[in-house]
């Protein structure tokens, strides 16, 4: 009976965690993407639609529980339609039980703002930027866990 009890204190939790997936635009974005510290910030745009990006995305969570004690952040940025969030976007997190913050990029104008991540972005997914106060590199590939630990092993602060 007690342990009945928590799931049912615990459930409500989830749901309104899984509910609070936050929508930006690039503005909003933006500055996360011109920090300069000692933290390797590891930027992935993806989507739930984008077979390369969902094949990868194993790696991105390995990474973040491996270095969850150190200062790398990795942030996921779904490409998807704001209105497939609770029908593709969420179950896809709670399914791969993704614990690195996802966000969604809900900004229209791609053409404005692709270069501003990188010039060297053709606007393809998936799309990494890996960047520090020391190293900034835009990458428009699939990772595997081992290439994507390599690039942040060598480029820690």
């Amino acid at each position: 009976m007690r342990n009945f009890i928590f799931v049912l204190l615990f459930l409500p939790g989830i749901a309104v965690f899984s509910q609070s997936v936050p929508i930006v635009d690039f503005e909003q974005l933006q500055p996360r993407l011109q920090l300069s510290n000692d933290t390797t910030y590891i930027v992935n745009f993806w989507a739930t639609w984008c077979l390369p990006c969902i094949k990868e995305m194993p790696a991105f969570q390995k990474i973040h529980e491996e270095y969850i004690s150190q200062k790398v952040k990795v942030l996921l940025v779904s490409l998807d339609f704001v209105k497939h969030i609770d029908s593709r976007l969420i179950p896809f997190i709670e399914k791969h039980e993704l614990t690195p913050e996802v966000i969604v990029l809900n900004d229209p104008d791609a053409n404005a703002w692709i270069d501003k991540v990188s010039p060297r972005w053709s606007g393809a997914l998936p799309a990494t930027l890996i960047f520090n106060k020391n190293f900034r590199e835009f990458f428009e590939q699939e990772f595997t866990y081992l290439s994507l630990k390599q690039i942040v092993e060598s480029n820690l602060v």
